[in-house]
């Protein structure tokens, strides 16, 4: 089978959360084909995280700081931006085409044998395929730790049939309230499920429901909670965290002092915004908590090198201005919470620009909410569908932000709308493009932007 028939093959199965049945969401099904496997989810130690915003983020930065102490590490996130393979990572290197195919093979021949004997009552789903995948690939190259990025919600994700070393949670809000829950505190209990009796868990304050409910899961079980406060650093006009360009790069960082482990180092991260400083503190601690459980070579030098080499694509990507066109930012702000985020950051570091938005969301997300937060900022709004089932159409997002006074224009696709917010921006003007991550990976393809 070639790679294209390979991944053909995969979103066939129905891509994330397009038509996706509920009987979908069963470990027992997940573990009946890892067993058929011989349970490569065995074969290695890692950690899980989960939450609503910054899981990816603080699963980058872990995973860069554990790689830069030596460790042979395995990384699994989703969704991707240009490339399937960009969830499977060892090292910061994706899973190459040719073994990508080999383990679908394998997992797909595996998979309709079980179907065929009765094991399993239909075929796993797209993201219990992958997460398998990345489980035997990470077997396979004897990796050191594995950090694994929770798809949604916690309990019944797939990846959560392993035994973490450390679990960690990350801000919770409402998102995917049609598979999670309608109250922040139903959501939390969805994160909450993989926390282990006895386990160790790191986290930081937020929302009272949600501390209610990560406070008594915690108790209940018995687990070791790590907070992460002392690693986030003071917000102040005493106590800055200075955001400047990185001279050899065409990027901004936010950069502070912290002590860690016992020593200073300067943090520098290329995630930008007050919400990165609270996933850098969680990946900090994590990291800390697994220098204690004889995971060596995590020293404070090595948290600082690593966070600094952290490479996470697509949030608050700066795309320099070229052949005389405007100035491109990247950020998959898919959620009000994201869409914040993204405001308080453009508002800080461009407070004298005009801003045209290209932006597109996924029909389940709350377009309005997220309108009525970022689209006073803009100019112009160029309206977009991606290339996904899911897209809102150009039309609803203009109904959607019917009460905002700012020009909303439509565009076919992603390449038209760059194009088009491009031709109108003037001298010093920033395209923003947001609203989702399949939006911003096909501006990236358009761009030509590296992963």
């Amino acid at each position: 089978m070639s790679y294209q028939a390979a991944v053909d093959r995969m979103y066939a199965l129905g891509h994330e959360l397009a038509n996706t049945p509920s009987h979908k969401f069963d470990l027992a099904h997940m573990r009946v084909l890892l067993a058929a496997l011989e349970h490569p989810e065995t074969r290695f130690p890692g950690l899980l995280i989960a939450g609503t915003n910054g899981k990816g983020s603080t699963a980058a930065t872990l995973a860069s700081i554990l790689h830069a102490s030596g460790l042979a590490t395995g990384l699994y996130t989703s969704p991707h931006l240009v490339s399937i393979n960009e969830r499977i990572r060892i090292n910061g290197i994706p899973v190459s085409n040719d073994d990508f195919v080999l383990l679908h093979d394998l997992i797909d021949r595996t998979a309709e044998r079980l179907v065929h004997e009765g094991e399993l009552p239909w075929h796993p789903s797209f993201f219990e395929m992958l997460t398998a995948m990345a489980f035997e690939h990470f077997a396979r190259k004897k990796i050191d730790i594995a950090v694994l990025e929770v798809g949604m919600g916690g309990r019944l994700d797939a990846t959560n049939v392993i035994e973490p070393v450390i679990s960690v949670i990350t801000d919770i809000s409402l998102d995917h309230q049609k598979f999670l829950g309608n109250t922040v505190a139903e959501i939390a209990r969805e994160k909450a499920g993989i926390i282990r009796a006895g386990g160790t868990v790191v986290l930081l304050p937020q929302q009272p429901e949600a501390n209610d409910v990560l406070g008594h899961t915690i108790l209940q079980l018995g687990a070791q909670a790590v907070s992460a406060v002392p690693y986030v650093p003071p917000i102040s006009p005493a106590a800055p965290a200075t955001v400047c360009r990185r001279q050899d790069l065409p990027v901004f960082v936010s950069r502070y002092p912290l002590q860690v482990m016992g020593n200073q180092i300067m943090v520098e991260t290329p995630l930008l915004g007050r919400h990165q400083l609270r996933n850098v503190a969680l990946a900090i601690a994590a990291a800390e908590e697994l220098s204690k459980k004889g995971f060596y070579g995590i020293t404070p030098e090595a948290i600082e090198r690593g966070i600094r080499q952290t490479k996470w694509p697509g949030r608050f990507q700066v795309i320099p201005s070229g052949d005389g066109g405007p100035e491109v930012v990247l950020d998959v702000a898919h959620n009000p919470a994201g869409a914040w985020a993204l405001r308080s950051t453009l508002s800080t570091l461009y407070e004298d620009r005009r801003f045209i938005f290209v932006f597109g969301a996924m029909r389940d997300k709350a377009i309005r909410e997220m309108a009525e937060i970022l689209f006073p900022l803009a100019d112009r709004v160029v309206a977009t569908p991606a290339d996904n089932p899911r897209s809102a159409a150009p039309d609803e997002i203009r109904q959607a932000a019917s009460r905002i006074s700012v020009d909303v224009e439509d565009a076919p696709n992603v390449a038209s709308a760059l194009d088009r917010a491009q031709a109108v921006a003037q001298s010093g003007d920033l395209v923003v493009v947001t609203g989702s991550i399949y939006i911003v990976g096909e501006a990236m393809r358009q761009l030509g932007a590296r992963i």
